[in-house]
């Protein structure tokens, strides 16, 4: 970094008076959740927040503002103060999809947000009503192309995370599916187990109790390789839908022109709670792997999903219904 690059940030970091030299605000800090609490995003901000709070010496609030499938959480940090006192638990929703698919988004994902660090990424899983016909990938695609437009597939909403996932499959499998669009995980799982709809894909964390509970069944996972959860699952990858990957993420984000003092001491000290036992134990139990890694690696990672996901919607021709 140049001489004065560096007096410039220097410089930046004396003007938040809120903020110790060593990069961490002397004030409380929130974390603000795009989604209702006891969902996936919303635990992993309150692991993240026990550990810190205690790392820091300093109070952490996880605030849940959802609505608009994160956009809303989004907006509202995107528009904070860039002094490290407010913290988005970013997801795939807010920062790779909707670009895509929202018109006239309120906020530009690499403009408005400084990317502090991946916290993790899990598979969806596809799964059934344990009564279905076909309990295998390969039977679906063939009575789906015996029967177009007639297996029913259930989503969390138009243009989820769900949903896209299965017009990825859609197109990659060359099959035409009834795609029936719930809001949210919980009435959609609710018909998939009463056989109103028949198949559905769904994130590991809301799927996992019901099938462990065999009130549904699981016939594969999204990720390219198997997640440790589920070491018998074979993924699509497996199955011959080569690269065939949708997942489902998190990281830790702050406002655009964080100081980059905060975005590095924020980056080591969530590596080295994700480096924790029992961080580690509680990561695995909702099947999120892959966490940690520099800012860097979490804004080109970022990038990639947004472009891919841009690219899956406009083929689908999948349209925003906000």
């Amino acid at each position: 970094m140049k001489r004065r690059s560096i007096i410039a940030a220097g410089a930046a970091a004396l003007a938040l008076p809120s903020v110790r030299a060593q990069g961490i605000p002397a004030g409380p800090i929130r974390i603000v959740v795009g989604f209702p609490p006891g969902g996936g995003t919303d635990a992993l901000a309150r692991i993240l927040a026990q550990k810190l709070q205690t790392m820091w010496n300093t109070t952490i609030v996880v605030e849940n503002k959802a609505g608009a499938a994160g956009v809303i959480a989004a907006d509202l940090v995107a528009k904070a103060p860039a002094d490290g006192s407010v913290l988005l638990m970013a997801h795939i929703n807010s920062h790779a999809i909707a670009p895509g698919l929202v018109p006239k988004l309120s906020y530009n994902v690499e403009r408005d947000f400084s990317p502090i660090v991946r916290v993790g990424v899990t598979p969806n899983l596809l799964i059934a009503w344990p009564n279905v016909k076909s309990k295998t990938v390969k039977d679906i695609v063939a009575e789906g192309k015996a029967n177009p437009g007639k297996l029913s597939f259930g989503s969390a909403g138009n243009g989820s995370a769900q949903h896209l996932a299965l017009e990825m499959f859609k197109n990659t499998a060359k099959v035409d599916l009834l795609h029936v669009p719930y809001r949210g995980s919980g009435p959609l799982l609710a018909d998939l187990m009463g056989g109103q709809i028949l198949y559905s894909f769904d994130t590991m964390a809301a799927a996992t109790p019901h099938v462990k509970s065999g009130k549904v069944l699981a016939i594969a996972q999204t990720r390219i390789n198997r997640s440790k959860a589920y070491p018998d699952l074979p993924t699509l990858h497996d199955l011959g839908y080569l690269g065939f990957d949708a997942s489902t993420w998190y990281g830790l984000v702050g406002p655009g022109k964080m100081p980059s003092l905060y975005v590095r001491r924020m980056n080591e000290d969530v590596n080295k709670v994700l480096e924790m036992p029992d961080v580690k134990e509680k990561l695995a139990a909702v099947g999120a792997e892959d966490a940690g890694g520099s800012p860097l690696d979490f804004e080109r990672f970022i990038a990639a999903e947004t472009k891919k996901w841009s690219r899956v919607i406009k083929d689908a021709k999948v349209k925003y219904e906000g």
